[in-house]
Parts: structure tokens; sequence; C-alpha cells
């Protein structure tokens, strides 16, 4: 698997060309992605959302000859792709090629758009910012575990809220709050990798998306014309106020 080549795939824009290749060991994004270029899925669509210092999106199949101004962004091909988080190997780094997704609430098993994408653009971060960030996402494990135990006793919550029972309240409370501490004591804490430390602190990326998006490929060159895409004229939507249509295509 690590010897098999890499596929190349050229998006081209009027304001120039993007060459990307797809990772091999997120296969099913892979065979999808080069599945929908050499059906010319992408042929005609837009960049559609593009947000500086964070990353530009396109893939929408609605945006294909989209009127000035509609809201994109909702458009599908009728399926999902199952995650492929190979983490902490691929990561928000500046470059990557990633899957945009809904929400957690209606997508818990946070599965990929079957095409819509985004490359990062992202900012640099200091190392004191990277450490507030792994300070921030071990406190979030905490609260996380915290309310799971919160819902497993909702009902003995209503009936003490119903009887104005606020020590008992109170004692339930601290006992959960003690519980959530040993869950996650048990835990390792989390730690950004050296690889992780060293791009986001160097040429920068997106750190908070890591492992809630899957990244499968990465640009090869033409990264400026990404970093030229994502500083565009754009309405309230996010949308650039000129169309940037692609045409992409596999480089064989």
């Amino acid at each position: 698997m690590e010897n098999q080549k890499e596929t190349l795939v050229l998006i081209e824009t009027g304001m120039g060309d993007i060459k990307v290749k797809l990772y091999n060991d997120t296969p099913k994004h892979r065979d999808n992605f080069i599945k929908l270029v050499k059906e010319g899925a992408y042929d005609g669509t837009l960049f559609h959302r593009v947000i500086k210092d964070f990353m530009i999106q396109g893939g929408d199949p609605d945006s294909k000859n989209a009127p000035a101004g509609k809201q994109l962004g909702a458009g599908d091909v009728g399926y999902t792709v199952p995650a492929e988080f190979v983490y902490p190997k691929h990561f928000h780094k500046k470059g990557v090629l990633a899957a945009a997704r809904q929400g957690d609430q209606v997508n818990p098993k946070k599965e990929s758009s079957g095409c819509q994408f985004y490359i990062v653009t992202g900012k640099v971060y200091s190392e004191s910012e990277m450490l507030g960030m792994e300070q921030q996402m071990n406190k979030n494990k905490l609260t996380a575990a915290f309310n799971k135990l919160v819902q497993q006793h909702m009902k003995e919550i209503y009936k003490m809220r119903k009887e104005n029972d606020e020590d008992g309240l109170y004692d339930l409370q601290e006992h959960l709050v003690a519980e959530a501490q040993v869950e996650t004591d048990s835990l390792p804490d989390f730690k950004f990798t050296p690889e992780q430390v060293k791009a986001y602190t160097t040429v920068g990326g997106t750190p908070h998306l890591d492992g809630e998006y899957t990244v499968f490929g990465e640009v090869v060159e033409g990264m400026e014309v990404v970093n030229a895409i994502q500083k565009v004229k754009k309405d309230r939507g996010d949308r650039p106020v000129e169309d940037i249509k692609m045409k992409v295509s596999v480089i064989e």
C-alpha cells in the first residue's frame, strides 16, 4: 500500500491551476473523488465558499450555472462517504484536501459529503497557542464525560427539580463531577504530535478541525492559486462575487 503510486488530480480555474495528490490510505474518499472527476461531476462547479485564513470550498453540484447571489452549499450527490480518519498522520495543515460534511447533530458518525471538499489555508499559531488548545481539548473531554453522565441521570434530576430538592441536586452534581474526573483521568491527555506542532507553527492550518473531518489529499502545486482565491471579494454568504469555476481531471 505504501509503495502504491498516488493519484494526481488537476483543478483548473480562471485564476490558475491547482494540482493535488490523493492519499492511498483513505481509499473510499480517493476512489469516490476519482469517480466523480472522471464523470465530469465537478466541471463547471464553483469554489462557492471562501473564508480567508480558513479554507476554500467547492464541489456543490447546485453551483453549476447558479445565479448571482444564490446561497450555495446544500447540494449533494445523494450519498455520503464513511469517515476515514487517519489521525494523527493526516491533519489539517495548510494545503490539505478534506471532505465537507453535515454537522454532528444530524451526522454523529461524521460521514463525509459525497462530493463537497475544501482546501485548507488556515493560519500560523504560536507554540503557546498550541499549548492553550491542548489544555482546552482536555477540559472539553471532562465536560463531555460530565454531560454524558447527566443525560443518564435525567429522570432523577427532573424528579429532584420537581421536588425543589436543591441539596440532592448539589450532591448528585458533585458525585457526577467526581465520576467524570475518574473517567477522564483514565484516558491519555490530548497532545499534538511534534509533526502537528511544527506544521501549525510554521506553515499553519486549522487544528480545531482535526479528527472531525476526513483529510484525504494535499496540494502539491499551485498553493499560490489557493491563496489568491481565499482573498477574493465575496458576498455575505462567503460566496465569491465573481464566479470561480473549476474543471477537474485526473493526471494519467
